[in-house]
């Protein structure tokens, strides 16, 4: 009994546990939404309301989204001051990386959907799952190159940063002026607090956070970006005043609710697509090459090829005691999009069902096989380096 226990929690606490609840949280979604009870499955999250609009849906992939982007904010924010972006030399790779693992995918996207009227989708195969990609690769440990941890997971935040950019730039709509003028106020507030804050509390950082959530919701840029202005706002001390450190007690005491509530309901509440719905493959195979290929292929293309370009050329260095061929194995799993990816899908085809359908499905076709990709090669790796 005791050793059940400890493996419980082994299971829980590790770094896999993210990745197997999103799975789970798929797979639940799948089957409420292809078996009778689609009705109450959508019930759920689109026919409780609040107002006018306000649903379930809207709630988690709006509000709750926000507190997902203030945690990656945070954790991007204490990477840029003292962490694996502080420096050029620790950053570059990564970056760089993360840049090709972008504009290759966008490229392959646009190459199939040029004039298809599918353009609005080219942000979708753009982004790694920091933790459905963590997960797996904690999977994967024993067959992979440990020092690519840290690799995978900046190239996953610096993928997660251009994203949000991405996001502001291309996918809102219906702008209010005079929200954009009140959420600038707000910021200008929060950029202020820490002039005045001589005490160091975290709840004016949080009232005016959630009242720029409001105003950015209002103006029609997309709200989640509040979370990232909020996390910017709230000052990063150095590692030892890590008790006076805000910005990693949000990070800290966030964390768990984001990994374990929010990714799962974020998951739950857009992956219940009806497989055997009206989709019109004929019309939409372009969008779903775009995303699979994208994914599946433009992603390691990209992190590869800059990755080696920036070497080449002496303006980067991949990490020592790693061969190219760990690095591929590693730029496999940044194929696995979803959660930045089914929310960018979200935004771009929000009211277009068939669309929608098509490009969650492919997002979790690329996920699946990217996943079997990297089982494969890390399996032939692993022979390799048994034969030597």
């Amino acid at each position: 009994m005791g050793k059940n226990k400890e493996n419980k929690k082994s299971i829980v606490n590790s770094e896999a546990f993210p990745g197997i609840l999103l799975l789970a949280s798929t797979i639940l979604a799948l089957i409420l939404a292809n078996t009778q009870l689609d009705k109450f499955y959508n019930f759920i999250l689109y026919d409780l309301k609040i107002g006018k609009e306000f649903n379930l849906h809207l709630f988690i992939n709006d509000f709750l989204m926000a507190i997902f982007f203030l945690v990656v904010g945070c954790e991007i924010k204490r990477e840029l001051v003292y962490g694996k972006l502080s420096s050029i030399k620790q950053a570059s790779f990564p970056v760089i990386a993360a840049v090709g693992g972008m504009v290759v995918p966008a490229l392959i996207f646009t190459l199939f959907n040029y004039s298809s009227g599918f353009e609005i989708g080219a942000g979708i195969p753009l982004s790694t799952d920091i933790a459905f990609a963590i997960g797996i690769f904690s999977i994967l440990e024993s067959r992979l190159n440990i020092s690519l941890k840290l690799f995978l997971l900046t190239l996953a935040v610096v993928d997660d940063l251009l994203s949000i950019i991405i996001i502001g730039v291309f996918y809102s709509s219906h702008i209010r002026i005079s929200g954009i003028i009140i959420a600038l106020i707000i910021i200008a507030l929060l950029f202020s607090i820490r002039f005045f804050n001589k005490r160091n509390k975290l709840y004016p950082y949080l009232i005016l956070g959630l009242a720029l959530w409001i105003a950015i919701f209002y103006s029609g840029i997309h709200s989640t970006l509040s979370g990232v202005i909020l996390a910017f706002s709230i000052p990063v001390l150095q590692k030892k005043d890590r008790k006076k450190d805000l910005s990693y007690k949000v990070q800290h005491k966030l964390e768990p609710f984001s990994n374990y509530v929010i990714l799962p309901l974020f998951a739950f509440a857009n992956t219940g697509i009806a497989l055997g719905g009206n989709l019109n493959l004929a019309k939409d195979y372009p969008l779903m090459i775009g995303i699979i290929l994208g994914l599946v292929i433009g992603k390691p293309l990209g992190i590869m090829s800059f990755g080696y370009l920036g070497s080449l050329i002496g303006i980067t260095k991949k990490p020592k005691d790693t061969s190219w061929y760990d690095v591929l194995e590693v730029s496999i799993l940044a194929g696995i999009g979803f959660t930045m990816s089914l929310f960018i899908s979200e935004i771009a085809f929000a009211g277009e069902e068939v669309e929608l359908s098509v490009s969650k499905i492919s997002v979790l076709i690329a996920a699946v096989i990217s996943i079997i990709l990297a089982s494969i090669l890390t399996s032939i790796g692993e022979k390799i380096q048994h034969k030597k």
